[in-house]
């Protein structure tokens, strides 16, 4: 997965299955970019932990 193709897939550029949407969301959750990019993005992101389908961890923690 880069970011190119996870913003396609999340745009619905790219058909894709259920689970490759869920591993597009992701990504952009992992890399920070959901949060980067148009609000909307972070909304979806946000719901999409929120009811769990996708995780977050703050990868600053991680860096200490």
């Amino acid at each position: 997965m880069n970011a190119q193709l996870a913003i396609q897939i999340c745009e619905q550029l790219v058909m894709a299955e259920h689970d490759e949407e869920v591993e597009a969301w992701q990504y952009l959750i992992d890399t920070g970019l959901a949060w980067q990019l148009q609000g909307w993005y972070g909304r979806t992101a946000q719901r999409l932990i929120n009811d769990g389908y996708c995780t977050y961890t703050d990868r600053a923690d991680e860096r200490v």
